[in-house]
């Protein structure tokens, strides 16, 4: 049986692909390839394994050996799902993989900003500390989370850790109903939970009920001080909507590992803003990346290859 990684570059050069070796005859490793590739690659493979690469119908039609598609993501949008299923394709995804890592990514981004990190950074590298009359600058207004109001948007096994997590520095953690559910959802909606939140928390999908979640008129129910973490997709937050309450100071934080297109080739409003004296972190869709999680993603690829091909 031929198996083809399309993309191991995604995976990190760290990680050890023998548990994926071990349950094919032929592993063919390329560490990037563009949908026109793979074409090519993936001729008389039974098995094709992909993060990112765009396998669109024309490339599914062209390859009648594919019988199994590992996607190394949860996420399978790059995945023609509506053609694969016609074709007899079977597609997997990994779930749950790095759920330590991004929680742990998420806690980072709401420490950081409820001590204003980024500001204060800022101004010990301009050489204000040595500037203040006394010992210490307290030129920003810090956030103690202890007796705070965390909101989070998705109750999954992420959502819950992050909530854990929060707890264990004496947070109020509240889950918010799934955004369109909410008369079937018995939990408050996020249009109650919002302002009165100090710190709100994305672990939701990007659906046409959450695009745009946090827009502008959302975020103009938020307290000044709160701060808003999407550690989930890009456009769950109106970005553009959110930097300006920033610039305003009608927000108090903004944290986020995702942005809408990535990476932003073309930039981004955000990042772009990183040079101004906000309390904004931006990080390169990397909650995820630990040795672990990316480890557990091959370990979890390689039980759903045992698992089609073996029972």
């Amino acid at each position: 049986m031929k198996a083809v990684i399309l993309d191991a570059a995604s995976l990190g050069p760290d990680v050890d692909l023998s548990p994926i070796r071990d349950q094919v005859d032929r592993l063919d490793v390329h560490d990037l390839s563009t949908t026109a590739e793979s074409r090519e690659r993936l001729s008389g493979a039974k098995v094709a394994i992909v993060n990112k690469v765009v396998l669109d119908a024309p490339t599914l039609e062209a390859l009648p050996e594919l019988e199994l598609i590992c996607v190394l993501a949860t996420g399978t949008n790059n995945i023609d799902m509506a053609a694969a299923e016609r074709l007899g394709i079977t597609v997997k995804n990994v779930t749950a993989y790095g759920t330590a890592s991004v929680a742990q990514h998420t806690l980072m981004l709401m420490l950081a900003l409820a001590n204003r990190l980024p500001l204060y950074q800022r101004d010990v590298a301009a050489g204000r500390w040595g500037e203040s009359p006394f010992f210490c600058r307290m030129d920003h207004r810090t956030l103690q989370l202890e007796g705070k109001q965390l909101a989070i948007v998705g109750q999954g096994e992420l959502g819950k850790r992050v909530g854990k997590l929060a707890e264990a520095f004496g947070m109020n953690v509240t889950y918010a109903a799934r955004p369109g559910n909410e008369a079937a959802d018995a939990r408050p909606g996020i249009d109650t939970l919002a302002p009165e939140a100090d710190v709100i928390s994305l672990h939701c999908p990007l659906t046409e009920a959450t695009r745009h979640l946090f827009d502008a008129d959302r975020l103009a129910t938020l307290k000044p001080d709160a701060l808003l973490i999407n550690c989930a997709r890009g456009g769950i937050i109106d970005e553009e909507a959110a930097l300006a309450a920033l610039r305003s100071g009608r927000l108090g934080g903004l944290g986020v590992d995702v942005l809408p297109t990535e990476p932003p080739r073309d930039g981004h409003p955000l990042i772009d803003a990183l040079a101004e004296p906000l309390n904004l972190i931006v990080t390169p869709h990397s909650a995820w990346i630990t040795p672990e999680a990316r480890q557990n993603v091959v370990a979890l690829t390689a039980d759903n290859l045992r698992h089609f091909y073996r029972g």
